[in-house]
């Protein structure tokens, strides 16, 4: 009887060491996720920017990211550089799907932000995207989203560089 005893005991702190195995892996996944869906974001605007190159300082955006107005048709916004930024907010806070038959936005990354930010050196940005993380890790060191969420420690952030080349021959 004692066996047997002993034996349940085993089995369900195993059990349980499983269970937390489980969550750690959805976790794992939903930040891989996040963190696949932000580089597709990040590229998009770095491509967009590149396209319209002589109008790159249009994109700019600041530290505190896409908060510019997403307009039901963003083609309504005149230039390129806006309908691109409109876009891009609309991408980043995941309008292409919906939960339900509601209108809250999923589908990317939780509350995402999007920064564009000039550098030093001229024509040449630094493209971020940051988003929450769902456990602690060590602080990103571009400021794009600073105290937009939980801590700054689940704050994730991926960013690049978009040089913008001189054509003019000169």
């Amino acid at each position: 009887m004692l066996e047997v005893l002993v034996t349940l005991l085993i089995l369900a702190i195993g059990m349980l060491g499983l269970a937390s195995l489980q969550g750690r892996a959805h976790t794992s996944e939903l930040e891989s996720y996040q963190r696949g869906q932000a580089l597709i974001l990040l590229q998009d605007m770095a491509s967009k920017m590149e396209g319209n190159g002589a109008n790159a300082a249009s994109y700019v955006t600041g530290a505190v990211g896409t908060s510019t107005t997403d307009a039901a048709d963003c083609t309504t916004l005149g230039t390129r550089a806006a309908v691109d930024k409109c876009d891009w907010s609309k991408a980043l806070k995941g309008s292409s799907e919906t939960q339900g038959g509601s209108t809250t936005k999923q589908g990317a990354m939780i509350n995402g932000r999007g920064c564009v930010a000039t550098t030093a050196v001229t024509d040449v940005y630094m493209v971020s995207v940051v988003w929450q993380g769902l456990t602690a890790t060590a602080v990103p060191t571009t400021t794009c989203g600073t105290g937009s969420y939980d801590s700054e420690a689940s704050r994730r952030a991926v960013t690049t560089i978009v040089r913008i080349p001189d054509l003019s021959g000169a």
